[in-house]
């Protein structure tokens, strides 16, 4: 089949939603409701529901308590096999109280939005595939985006926080209620363009920003979407400038997704790598190479030095651990003593504690080539990525929508690339799905034929069947008050689906939970 990997799951290298999940022992009861239906009553009979529920303040599981869950490594977007990992499992679906509509009527409204924007959705994410721009180059894209979120009565800010290419828009119905942020990433690679589908993802939060405002205008829900565009995220580390200059701090919950190559009809809610930028530059003494070579001293040994110290080095790093890198090219003459080299690497590792002692590690191989080679050494470090950390109760929300409702495939399995992302869900409750269009054999991201895959109409389709799941979730945020409190408690004691535990921070320890009211 097209587009799928084979395994021993009957050929496709998806479980669905409930073969992930294992059946409770017989006999016992999920809860005295549906675990998987929102209530449908009218506001009183569900009032009276509501109060027949268990008091003890928990979900139910949907699973035996007793065993972990196995999740299958099977949306491996790379091209190794990995173990199942053993992770905590996903909390119950809750039941809306009264106060929450049927989800069945709040997704026709979501849907019927989009469906509204479909085409001008298309137009838009072709006119951005067809002017890639680079990073914090992103001009086109950042009027274009603008122009379209003022028309759809977005309140936007352009060249947002001093960068030239950030903007926002948002939008405010009714008084008080939560936050939600939503994030349009823009940038394309050199020479080969939107070769990681930003162009999908710009138009991914357009049509979610727009799809919730119509539902809290519809149901008269208070609260407020944010969209973020957020440039230089290949190699610029964009979203971690904008945390530090403030642009997340009214946020209460961020969503956006990704794409990538994979089985079709999937979604990965898995991690991705924290990762580091070194620029290692080696400064020598020139000479002629066959008169006096003596007098000089060799900045490309140097380099080379380094090249093989963190070659050998590779040997001894965990297998999840990656460092990768290129020797910057060099004009002079072969007769000369080069007296200049540059490298340029990045490092990864699981999180961004083990990324800090990988660091460690591969700084000691630049000092030490120039140690030997007496060159001095200039080190210039990027803004670190951290690793990804899907909240989990997000998570479950979103696929219990895309599973139930659009027929895709839910995995676990981790993405081999890092995001910028990752620093944002450090800071607030994050989700950030990662969907796949169809490829070419080996046409997976950053290579020519996914840039040609990411402005095909099925990739497009793809796009804005997560958009959906991705917009319900957010109005659940947003309208919701039991959900945004399980959704905060989950990130405030670091349950989620990939990483270790996160304590929160002293600024964090006396937010409360905003009431929307409803």
């Amino acid at each position: 089949m097209p587009h799928q990997m084979l395994d021993d799951h009957h050929g496709t290298g998806c479980l669905s939603l409930k073969r992930i999940f294992r059946r409770p022992p017989f006999g016992r009861s999920l809860s005295t409701r549906s675990a998987t239906k929102i209530d449908q009553r009218n506001s009183s009979e569900g009032s009276e529901d509501h109060d027949k529920r268990p008091s003890s303040g928990q979900p139910s599981t949907l699973v035996n308590s007793e065993e972990p869950i196995q999740f299958e490594s099977c949306c491996d977007f790379s091209t190794s096999r990995s173990r199942p990992s053993t992770v905590d499992p996903p909390p119950q679906y809750l039941d809306a109280s009264s106060s929450v509509r049927s989800m069945s009527v709040v997704m026709s409204i979501l849907e019927s939005t989009m469906q509204a924007l479909d085409n001008d959705l298309r137009t838009l994410s072709l006119q951005i595939h067809d002017h890639p721009e680079l990073m914090f180059e992103e001009r086109y894209a950042h009027d274009t985006l603008c122009d379209f979120m003022e028309s759809h009565g977005f309140v936007v800010t352009r060249h947002y926080l001093d960068l030239d290419t950030a903007w926002r828009a948002q939008f405010t119905h009714g008084n008080g209620g939560r936050t939600l942020g939503i994030n349009s990433e823009m940038d394309a690679l050199p020479v080969i363009g939107h070769a990681c589908g930003h162009n999908l993802i710009a138009v991914s939060g357009v049509g979610v920003a727009i799809a919730i405002k119509s539902a809290l205008q519809t149901y008269d829900v208070p609260g407020t979407v944010v969209l973020l565009g957020t440039p230089g995220e290949e190699g610029g580390a964009g979203k971690a400038v904008m945390l530090e200059r403030g642009g997340y701090r009214d946020i209460d919950v961020c969503l956006m997704c990704h794409p990538s190559a994979g089985p079709a009809d999937s979604v990965s809610l898995g991690s991705c790598l924290a990762m580091q930028s070194l620029e290692a530059e080696f400064y020598g003494q020139s000479a002629h190479a066959g008169n006096a070579p003596w007098d000089g001293t060799n900045a490309l040994d140097a380099a080379f030095l380094a090249y093989s110290s963190i070659s050998v080095l590779r040997q001894q790093i965990k297998p999840d651990h990656r460092i990768h890198g290129v020797i910057q090219g060099c004009e002079s003459a072969v007769n000369v003593i080069p007296d200049y080299a540059g490298m340029r690497w990045l490092v990864r590792a699981p999180t961004k504690d083990q990324l800090s002692t990988l660091i460690a590690r591969v700084k000691a191989c630049f000092e030490g080539a120039a140690l030997a080679t007496s060159c001095r050494l200039k080190l210039t470090e990027g803004i670190p990525y951290y690793d990804l950390r899907q909240n989990n109760v997000l998570a479950a929300c979103f696929s219990h929508a895309i599973s139930n409702y659009f027929g895709m495939d839910i995995c676990q399995h981790g993405f081999g690339a890092s995001t910028d992302f990752g620093n944002v869900s450090y800071e607030v409750p994050s989700l950030h799905p990662i969907f796949a269009i169809p490829t070419a054999t080996n046409g997976g991201n950053h290579t020519p034929a996914f840039a040609e895959s990411a402005r095909s109409t099925e990739a497009h389709k793809a796009a804005m069947t997560v958009s959906k799941g991705l917009a319900w979730t957010g109005f659940r945020v947003i309208a919701d008050d039991e959900f945004f409190h399980q959704v905060r408690g989950a990130y405030m004691s670091g349950s989620v689906d990939a990483g270790g535990p996160r304590q929160p921070t002293s600024s964090e320890s006396g937010i409360g939970i905003r009431q929307t009211g409803v």
